[in-house]
């Protein structure tokens, strides 16, 4: 039977006000501040605790994860699992009269009838993607006489552990939480300074349907998510979210509580310890998520046994065992990298007040570090999941209808998500993408048949779940084709593959799994073109994500032929699977049908005010500053637009960024902030990457500051609401803007900002197979030592100096310039 939770809210509500309330109570002085801590580039701190969501410290082992509020008397912790969404795996033959309109569409817009083919297009959707769901809200309650002072609050990068202390009445009590990849399993360590102290309860509660039961000093909490919820922006609307108990992905969740003193009980619904000095709890999460194209609730894995055995197993381990296996795990991937951007005087504050600071137009080279490393930590903590990556939230997630169903939002925002996965030296985080995108071919072949009556390769359109969804969405005819009816997510995402492999110099990779899927992206674009008026190659029907234009006769739409963005991302897939079947050496006529694409496309057209067209003709836009700024993927994160092999392209690409501005949302201005990146100019990528910094208030009311994008207290990226994308773009411009690289050069400091005039970076990955450490002062590199994977050969740029540099297999080499 499903608990009724009203009772149960009303009483947390009420532990929860004694710790609202002392919020305002116990500010540390300035002599209670720790030392060190503020400057530092990898700890995040805090002299109070969480009030909203974009407050909490976030922890993750890229499979479950936490949002740890650091209450007084009531500690909330926001639960997820990557793999519990709604949903079960998707219907492909959703729409099988869709494909039929493709000709009626093409002919309305060869004869220029764009209204006609707007509406025309509403006819080929489907059903809206599924929603990533929150798990539970874990409740530690605490039994504290007096008001708490000296409170302290952090999140430590290096290490991936939360810490919250503070004092009552003489006593100082710690918390020390952490998630286990290794053992798959959350820690938290409780510990008072005084024998006998520590005194507190387990509960937990969940907007999915569930049960609780506690025996034997072990409690789990057993449900179920919904088969269906809808996207968030579609308002209220009967049946929503729909709970079938024989439908939808199974969850559990144990607890267990273990102490060397003190009393461990339980009733009906909570674990409790009394006149306890330190103690453990551990939370162990399973789902019986199986696979996306596996019924969770007739095919699923034994989430309840999956459990259990992981609490078991862990429980018998020792929290300094835990702990070290968690370190030498998580510390593997982000000491890999290091990076130092100069230094500036910055008072000793905590991280919400520093963003104020920083804001406020002030200096911190130490919070510009450690937004940079957030991002790589962020990335970490969320995507070590096969066949899961990186949701719009990461895996954190307190909302049943999520904004934009925390899903895969796939014009931009998951592949923004992975920008940094190679460069930033954690390609291992890149593999949940690239098994997603093998999941994506498989489904995305009937949506190219039934969708687009395409035969060949696959297709992907606006939205993805879980479930690796790929037909356009809009719940058949009722969204606009502006976002609806995109095409081309196959056609960008498979780049990855290819991506992977420049770094990686994989060719077992590239031969059993990129070659493949970007195959089946290119084939679909080969079959989708058809030719315009001019014999030359466009895409038909067409949008530019998310945006409209403006006929010279006035119309206002989405739908067109020829979108500069189509073609772009088509160059750049093109491209790549002509040189993946080059070093695979296969495919040859395949790759002559490639070839000869490119030679056929309508080519890009710089408009009368100088900017690259996003446009088949030179019509206005709707929204001259628009976030997106698709028609530049062949600028970034595309290769084929650049200031010295394009310049005439790059010089348009300037212009455009120039007409949209610099004011936009987060992952957008991610997005620009690596496109200034691409054309060299450092300065405003760095004036953007400020912006992006700009403190955000969490309680969503109206400031004086700006609500186009920025940071909240936690760092998470205000779109807004929080997206994690301007996170990982953010930490991909750093990146971008001191190395670049192809398959044949590397190039140095492309876009060093005079702000970070001195400087030190190591770890840096590069294609080819290359790692890059360097220094440098005054603008000028003072020191440089490559890495190879394997035997290679690459050209440094470095301003007007060129460099031919040969490596031996796993060669380390100083080179001079």
């Amino acid at each position: 039977m499903d608990r009724k939770t009203n009772t149960l809210k009303q009483l947390l509500l009420l532990l929860l006000l004694p710790s609202l309330v002392s919020l305002y109570s116990c500010q540390p002085t300035e002599k209670e501040t720790p030392n060190n801590t503020a400057t530092s580039e990898r700890v995040m701190w805090y002299k109070k605790p969480a009030e909203y969501f974009e407050e909490t410290l976030v922890l993750g082992n890229g499979k479950m994860g936490a949002s740890v509020f650091g209450g007084l008397n009531a500690d909330m912790i926001y639960l997820n699992d990557a793999t519990l969404w709604s949903g079960e795996p998707v219907d492909p033959n959703m729409n099988p009269d869709a494909h039929k309109y493709i000709p009626a569409i093409r002919e309305a817009l060869f004869s220029e009838n764009y209204k006609l083919a707007d509406s025309l297009y509403r006819n080929v959707q489907g059903e809206f993607s599924e929603s990533y769901a929150p798990l539970g809200t874990m409740y530690l309650k605490f039994d504290h006489a007096s008001e708490p002072t000296s409170y302290h609050r952090e999140l430590d990068l290096g290490e991936a552990v939360s810490k919250v202390t503070y004092e009552v009445d003489g006593v100082k009590y710690t918390r020390e939480y952490f998630i286990s990849n290794p053992d798959q399993v959350m820690v938290i360590k409780l510990n008072s300074s005084k024998e006998g102290a520590l005194d507190f309860a387990v509960n937990f509660d969940s907007q999915l349907k569930y049960e609780i039961t506690a025996a034997e000093k072990i409690m789990e909490a057993n449900g179920y998510a919904p088969y269906h919820a809808e996207p968030s922006y579609r308002g209220d609307m009967p049946n929503a979210v729909m709970f079938d108990e024989n439908r939808g992905t199974r969850f559990t969740t144990s607890f267990e509580i273990k102490s060397t003193d003190g009393e461990v009980s339980e009733t009906d619904s909570s674990l409790v310890l009394k006149g306890g000095t330190e103690a453990i709890v551990y939370v162990s999460i399973a789902t019986s998520f199986n696979g996306f194209d596996k019924n969770p609730a007739t095919e699923g894995k034994d989430n309840k046994s999956i459990s259990e055995n992981q609490l078991i197993k862990a429980s018998a381990k020792s929290f300094d065992d835990l702990k070290s296996n968690h370190l030498n795990d998580y510390q593997k991937f982000y000491n890999r990298l290091t990076i130092d951007l100069g230094e500036s005087e910055v008072p000793d504050l905590p991280t919400d007040e520093r963003l104020l600071r920083y804001a406020d137009g002030k200096e911190d080279r130490g919070l510009e570090e450690l937004y940079f490393q957030y991002g790589r930590y962020l990335l970490i903590a969320s995507s070590r999941t096969e066949g899961v990556p990186a949701n719009l939230q990461g895996i954190w997630n307190p909302y049943m209808r999520p904004p934009w169903s925390s899903n895969y939002t796939t014009n931009i925002n998951v592949e923004e998500n992975y920008w940094m996965a190679e460069t930033a030296n954690l390609s291992e985080m890149h593999q949940p993408l690239l098994k997603f995108v093998e999941n994506l071919a498989v489904t995305g072949n009937a949506t190219a048949r039934e969708f687009y009556g395409v035969e060949r390769g696959w297709a992907l359109a606006h939205n993805s779940d879980i479930w690796a969804m790929t037909n356009p969405v809009g719940d058949f005819g009722q969204g606009d084709p502006v976002w609806a009816n995109w095409v081309m997510g196959g056609t960008w995402i498979s780049t990855h593959m290819w991506e992977h492999y420049t770094f990686t110099q994989d060719i077992d990779f590239l031969k059993e799994h990129g070659y493949p899927a970007l195959k089946g992206a290119a084939e679909f674009s080969l079959d989708w073109l058809v030719k315009d008026k001019e014999g030359k190659l466009v895409t038909a029907p067409g949008t530019s994500p998310e945006n409209l234009y403006i006929t010279s006769e006035g119309y206002t739409g989405a739908t067109l032929y020829g979108s500069t963005s189509d073609l772009a991302m088509i160059r750049e897939c093109f491209e790549q699977t002509i040189k993946a079947s080059e070093v695979l050496g296969v495919d040859e006529e395949f790759r002559a049908e490639m070839k000869q694409a490119l030679a056929d496309m309508h080519p890009y057209k710089v408009g009368k005010k100088g900017n690259l067209q996003e446009w088949y003709y030179d019509w206005e836009d709707q929204d001259p500053k628009h976030r997106h700024q698709s028609q530049l993927f062949g600028l970034y994160p595309g290769h084929h637009i650049s200031p010295d092999k394009t310049p005439e392209l790059a010089a348009a690409s300037r212009k455009t960024l120039e007409i949209k501005g610099d004011e936009t949302t987060g992952w957008s201005k991610g997005w620009r902030i690596n496109l200034w990146a691409r054309l060299w100019d450092g300065n405003r990528a760095y004036k953007m990457y400020r912006e992006l910094l700009n403190y955000v208030d969490p309680d969503q009311k109206e400031t004086t500051r700006p609500r186009t994008g920025g940071t909240y207290p936690n760092l998470f990226d205000a779109h807004p609401p929080f997206q994690i994308d301007g996170n990982f773009g953010g930490s991909a411009a750093v990146i971008e803007m001191l190395v670049q690289s192809s398959e044949e050069e590397i190039r140095l400091l492309p876009a060093l900002p005079d702000a970070w005039s001195t400087g030190s970076v190591s770890g840096v990955c590069a294609r080819g197979g290359f790692e890059v450490a360097m220094t440098w002062e005054n603008m000028k590199v003072t020191s440089l030592t490559l890495k190879s994977i394997k035997a290679a050969k690459t050209k440094l740029i470095y301003g007007d100096q060129t460099k031919e540099v040969s490596l031996e297999a796993g060669q380390e080499m100083q080179v001079e310039l």
